[in-house]
């Protein structure tokens, strides 16, 4: 069964790591969080090597179709966060 991590069990993980106070370790990741926000936020990438990089993707306006009344609607474009991993953490994965 695969395992399911959060942000309290990375806290923990990474205090034990540091020998650091869960508390402390909880304001660091809140803090590397926040920064990932921020950037991307304000339009900008975030490349970690090895890992993946972070960036907003635009989507354009489209026609589409109401399931319900089959009615064709126009949808609005919009911005939305995206992950793309990296090759390294692709290998590890498969």
């Amino acid at each position: 069964m695969s395992e399911i991590k959060n942000k309290k069990a990375l806290a923990e993980t990474l205090a034990a790591s540091l020998d650091i106070t869960k508390k402390s370790a909880a304001e660091i990741i809140e803090l590397v969080f926040d920064d990932i926000k921020d950037t991307l936020g304000k339009g900008g990438k975030v490349d970690i090597a090895g890992f993946g990089k972070f960036e907003v993707k635009e989507r354009k306006a489209r026609i589409g179709i109401n399931p319900s009344t089959k009615e064709k609607i126009t949808i609005e474009s919009s911005k939305s966060p995206s992950f793309k991993a990296s090759k390294a953490l692709k290998e590890l994965v498969k």
